[in-house]
């Protein structure tokens, strides 16, 4: 019997939570399992291991994350103004309450040297795709350059996200500055 989509959600907002406020390992199943009011057996209908859940986690993370950034794209006129929107997403979907004290997925990166299947993939996943869309909004700016664009602007992005570990007030202002720097060379 599959869970219930409530009780589902509740399970992945309170691993959601305490995972990227804690940090995963730190994090035990059972107090997840408190936080959401389910039992283990209800836990492990749905996913076999911690890590699975862990996966599914970054997976509705990662589809809240494009959501977000599309919305920041579609209030852009220009070419320049979509491909930079990523920052504006970031601002937003840090304040929301999901938002995390830095990035989701470099953090399960970290916390897994040799990452299990199935967060390897929901890592990937998230480069990848972000990547891509880079790429995608960057030849709107500069064909010829858009991959090198994507690449550097990828680099520039999860820095960004890395620094607000680092400094917990932390805005894109910088990195937005070094991104608009890169697109006028």
């Amino acid at each position: 019997m599959p869970i219930r989509a409530s009780t589902e959600a509740r399970l992945l907002d309170a691993a959601d939570e305490l995972f990227f406020s804690r940090g995963i390992a730190a994090t035990p199943v059972d107090a997840v399992l408190a936080r959401a009011g389910v039992s283990a057996a209800t836990l492990y209908r749905g996913y076999p291991s911690k890590e699975a859940l862990v996966a599914a986690v970054l997976e509705r993370r990662h589809r809240v994350w494009l959501e977000e950034w599309d919305r920041a794209i579609a209030a852009q006129e220009s070419h320049e103004g979509r491909l930079l929107a990523v920052f504006d997403a970031l601002d937003t979907f840090r304040a929301r309450p999901i938002g995390s004290r830095w990035c989701a997925f470099l953090g399960a990166a970290a916390e897994y040297a040799d990452a299990p299947a199935e967060i390897a993939r929901a890592v990937r996943q998230d480069t990848d795709t972000m990547r891509a869309r880079l790429a995608g909004l960057a030849a709107a700016v500069d064909a010829r350059r858009a991959d090198e664009l994507a690449d550097q602007l990828l680099l520039v992005v999860t820095g960004d996200l890395a620094m607000r570990l680092r400094s917990p007030g932390h805005t894109t202002a910088t990195a937005r500055s070094v991104a608009a720097a890169l697109l006028a060379r």
